[in-house]
């Protein structure tokens, strides 16, 4: 009992400190004096105006209110205020984030005042009474919620009910209303939207929007994974029947519009299992030598028009979403995956990019607008690699496709001039990715894991994707359109830069600090990188990454140095990719899975047009849009990978496996198996040999008897102690 009053207690105390400041800021230039105080904050009786004398006191101690004359007082000059993004961590306490403040400041979780994970905020800093090192701060306003919808569990009672939400930075439960409750029932997972959050209250109110189905069924995790990041996984009545409705004929009209490249010889290299094509390589060799070499793109804009639904909802998405068992795309099926994809066999509308380019690999002329191709051959990346693996220039083609890789499933032979085709793009490709990773480029052959599903969608195997050549032929064309496209708009013919508003990739140089951070790590492994220069770091980081490669410590140094990068994004305000090491980048190539690249078609044309410049503020907007949304894809796929990698490991639950320890914290290894990467968490306080405590400085954990050293990169013995599905976590026992 005592206990619920000192809670009360302290939340009216809270609450009478957050509304004292409040006022205090919006009457800044005033001075007030207790009583004042007291009528503003209705405050009538003794006791209480006694706790605003001893509140005031606190307030000038801490510097966050001044008294500038006898029994007046002030707020603290508002530099100490600050707007930013809350980082809210899995414990409670968060870090508020401000492009003003060189460094994060700490937020404990009693001063959050409803503050959630991503929120925009107004917060008061001042620096901690008993350390003159650390700045805290206290959420005053928030100023906008990062999201008011979120997932989890229904905990029905008489006459209400409690969502228990899925997301653990969402530190409380949502209070649900008896006529909020929808009809759902106890245990079921749920969707909930925040009604409000009174102040005097420990848990939001809510109200059920949809009912996911049975916590632990694979469509329901699935679909709560994309409801979590806002990702639709199905399409509005309207817009299916607009994309339903779309005129698929092409009319002489519009062919005499565009380039008739249908005589030339055109295929496409894509994963097996692809389902929408929007890219297209042609090749033909010119009289004088030289190759023509055409990046045909699917003409999106041709059939997506602006202020249609198509538009709204393609852009509201800004993405396809790739989860383990199924593609949530942008576009419409009837579009992604009929209309505009460059299937074989079929005439389709294309933007392209053709250039001439010598044996070098040099490009000596180049030429961008709309055209129409035909298909001739349609290739599995690993159709293409048998191709390239088994035939060298200046021999007899050995052209035949074996069954196991072919995907008809009959072995069958390539047409010759297909064959030769893909060999000399083969031998272009390694020309321009030479030229490209001597001129600064990072490359990452990252190896992506692929899990093997029945009719069920149950993992039954894992395999490794690697980049091969086939891939890198593909990538390096599609860099080779990205690039010139961007340059055709962004730089002048003297090499300044133009002020025509355009949507460009960008990628800023490694922040100073993560770049020390990995430094210190991968020392402790006997690498190193070389920060004196831009050049210098380019050409050690791509040493790194050769180095590390087949050893045991290699997708954890990896996964480091990609944190050490700067995201990648869209916007107008070109400074160029550092990764690539492009000074003019764009997205031009995958417009049925992208809306940045609708957004780069239709700007092209627009400048082709001979039109002028757009404002920059909308597609400013809506970059930024399409940057966020992307983000969110990339957390939803990283979601569903490690629910498969939980739903896989339920099968071999104490079975012993080796790993390798890919993260610690202060309360946990986490251990990255050797065998198919699925990683899980091994609680320090399970170890038994010892007692361990976490050192920072050594990336470690430390027996305090026996000195015995668990660090950063170490090989190690696990057995599966558990799979929790409706956590997505892994637990380990460490042997």
């Amino acid at each position: 009992m005592s206990k619920r009053k000192k809670g009360k207690k302290d939340s009216f105390t809270k609450r009478f400190k957050q509304n004292l400041l409040q006022f205090l800021t919006n009457n800044e230039s005033q001075a007030y004096n207790y009583k004042q105080l007291a009528f503003q904050l209705n405050i009538v009786d003794d006791y209480n105006r006694g706790q605003l004398k001893k509140l005031l006191e606190n307030l000038v101690h801490s510097k966050q209110i001044k008294e500038v004359s006898r029994g007046k007082f002030k707020i603290t000059h508002q530099s100490h205020y600050y707007e930013g993004i809350l980082d809210v961590t899995l414990t409670g306490r968060a870090f508020f984030m401000c492009d003003e403040l060189e460094k994060d400041i700490y937020i404990p979780s009693r001063n959050l005042n409803h503050g959630l994970h991503g929120d925009t905020v107004r917060v008061y800093s001042y620096q901690r009474q008993r350390s003159s090192h650390r700045q805290e701060g206290d959420v005053v306003e928030i100023i906008k919620r990062a999201k008011t919808n979120f997932v989890g569990t229904l905990q029905l009672h008489k006459n209400h009910g409690f969502v228990v939400p899925d997301n653990k930075r969402m530190y409380a439960d949502f209070f649900i209303s008896i006529k909020n409750i929808n009809k759902a029932k106890d245990g079921e997972k749920v969707a909930v939207e925040m009604l409000d959050w009174p102040e005097n209250s420990k848990n939001p109110f809510g109200k059920i929007i949809d009912v996911l189905g049975k916590p632990g069924d694979h469509d329901t995790e699935i679909h709560s994974i994309l409801f979590d990041y806002d990702l639709p996984y199905k399409f509005p009545k309207q817009v299916e029947e607009d994309a339903a409705k779309l005129p698929i004929e092409i009319t002489k009209k519009e062919i005499a519009k565009r380039r008739d490249m249908r005589k030339v010889l055109t295929f496409t290299i894509d994963p097996k299992d692809a389902r929408d094509f929007d890219d297209a390589l042609s090749y033909q060799i010119l009289p004088n030598g030289n190759y023509e070499i055409g990046i045909h793109i699917a003409d999106v804009s041709h059939y997506v028009h602006i202020d249609s639904d198509l538009e709204e909802e393609a852009y509201k998405r800004a993405t396809s979403v790739y989860l383990v068992d199924r593609v949530v795309p942008m576009l419409p099926e009837v579009l992604s995956n009929n209309v505009c994809s460059l299937r074989p066999n079929e005439e389709k509308l294309t933007f392209s990019a053709i250039f001439e380019i010598d044996k070098n690999a040099k490009v000596r002329n180049q030429w961008f607008g709309r055209t129409i191709i035909y298909s001739d051959a349609r290739f599995a990346y690993e159709e293409a690699q048998e191709i390239i693996e088994n035939n060298e220039e200046g021999r007899r083609l050995n052209l035949t496709i074996p069954k196991e890789i072919s995907l008809s499933g009959e072995a069958y032979e390539v047409d010759k001039k297909v064959g030769e085709a893909v060999l000399k793009l083969d031998v272009l490709a390694k020309k321009l990715r030479k030229n490209r990773m001597s001129s600064g480029a990072i490359t990452f052959d990252r190896t992506e894991v692929r899990f093997d599903l029945n009719k069920d969608n149950e993992p039954i195997g894992i395999q490794f994707k690697y980049s091969k050549d086939a891939n890198k032929l593909i990538e390096e064309f599609m860099l080779l359109a990205n690039r010139k496209v961007a340059e055709f708009i962004g730089k002048k013919k003297d090499g300044m830069p133009s002020k025509n508003t355009f949507v460009y990739r960008i990628h800023d140089e490694p922040n100073v600090e993560k770049l020390a951070t990995l430094q210190e790590i991968i020392g402790k492994f006997g690498y190193s990188i070389d920060t004196r220069s831009i050049e210098t770091l380019s050409k050690s980081l791509n040493q790194l990454l050769a180095d590390v490669k087949d050893t045991p410590e290699q997708n954890m140094i990896e996964t480091l140095t990609i944190r050490s990068m700067s995201k990648a994004v869209y916007t107008t305000q070109n400074i160029g990719h550092y990764g690539l090491s492009f000074d003019y980048y764009s997205h031009f190539t995958s417009p049925i899975r992208r809306y940045p690249d609708v957004m780069t078609h239709r700007l092209l044309q627009h400048y082709l047009d001979g039109k002028n410049s757009p404002q920059v503020a909308l597609y400013e907007e809506k970059c930024k849009h399409s940057s966020d949304r992307e983000q969110l894809a990339t957390k939803a796929e990283r979601d569903s990978i490690k629910y498969m990698q939980v739903k896989y490991m339920q099968a071999h639950l104490h079975e012993e496996f080796e790993g390798v320890i890919s993260g610690i914290t202060e309360w946990s290894l986490f251990v990255e198996l050797t065998e198919n990467m699925c990683e899980g968490m091994v609680r320090i306080k399970d170890i038994k040999e010892d007692f361990f405590i976490f050192d920072e400085q050594e990336y470690a954990i430390i027996g305090q008897s026996t000195k015995k050293k668990y660090r950063l990169g170490d090989t190690v013995q696990i057995s599966v102690k558990s799979a929790d599905l409706k956590k997505k976590q892994l637990d380990f026992t460490l042997l």
